[in-house]
């Protein structure tokens, strides 16, 4: 009997749907903000209904790693990625939400992410590096999650910093066995920015191999074109706020791709998980 009990869980364990989480804010990580509190609570609340999850965002210099009691996960550290030419350390730290029972996996670098604020210097001026900071992150997330061998059923992407994930699991990572099933779910922000991205932020994902058909939003890598990019290489979108981009949310109905609105606290936890299992049903 004890056999076939194992046997059972084993079974139970293997069925359980994966759901990657890639957010660019988790609270108490950082001052608390809508996209925080869904980037904290949102994983917590699909764990609750019996997925297994991974939860990653960046390492930002204002997170206090010993209050909030980062370490270094020397496994998953050590690996080299290359942008635009230049070679740049990856080093996965990794904190616990003790009352959610939950992990939280941090990606950082030196030159990208130990400065003491996110996206904006101290005089408010956008960070020139911050198409690298994307391709990093983007990048980071994916490697690891390789290196823990562990293939999502969906990836769920919150964030303009986690924007380059669809593009790059549809083309330099597509036909990896770990994400050749994985479904892609984008939701939608009021995270605007009015600035543009270097322009040689097309030139550098070409070197990733991702060929020019699939780069064109990103001549003009301002807010709404990576964002549409986004959606163009999703498999689902979500309406993450009460107001979004105009021009984004435009965009996102004219894609003809399954949209989950903009739904109420009470109700959106329920509301995401089922629209992962319209997804699923779909492999």
């Amino acid at each position: 009997m004890q056999f076939v009990f194992n046997y059972l869980q084993s079974l139970s364990i293997m069925s359980k749907k994966k759901v990657l989480f890639i957010s660019q804010e988790i609270v108490p990580y950082l001052t608390e903000t809508p996209l925080g509190k869904i980037g904290r609570y949102l994983p917590q609340g699909i764990q609750e209904r019996g997925k297994e999850i991974r939860t990653f965002m960046p390492r930002f210099g204002n997170i206090n790693e010993r209050r909030n009691q980062l370490h270094e996960v020397i496994r998953l550290s050590g690996m080299n990625l290359i942008i635009n030419d230049n070679d740049h350390p990856l080093i996965i730290k990794v904190a616990s939400i003790q009352s959610a029972r939950m992990q939280v996996y941090f990606i950082d670098n030196e030159e990208y992410f130990s400065r003491k604020s996110t996206i904006r210097a101290k005089d408010k001026s956008f960070y020139a590096d911050n198409d690298e900071r994307m391709i990093f992150f983007a990048r980071g997330v994916l490697e690891t999650v390789k290196k823990l061998g562990w293939p999502p059923d969906v990836v769920h992407c919150h964030g303009w910093i986690a924007a380059l994930v669809p593009l790059y699991l549809r083309t330099a990572y597509g036909q990896n066995p770990l994400y050749r099933d994985t479904k892609i779910i984008t939701s939608y922000y009021d995270d605007d920015f009015p600035e543009t991205l270097s322009p040689e932020l097309y030139h550098k994902l070409a070197l990733d191999t991702i060929a020019p058909s699939d780069l064109i939003y990103y001549k003009e890598p301002g807010f709404v074109n990576i964002m549409k990019a986004s959606a163009h290489f999703s498999d689902g979108l979500v309406i993450g706020a009460e107001k979004i981009n105009a021009e984004v949310k435009e965009f996102l109905s004219a894609t003809g791709k399954p949209i989950l609105e903009h739904q109420n606290e009470e109700v959106f936890v329920d509301a995401i998980s089922a629209f992962y299992d319209q997804f699923s049903e779909k492999n």
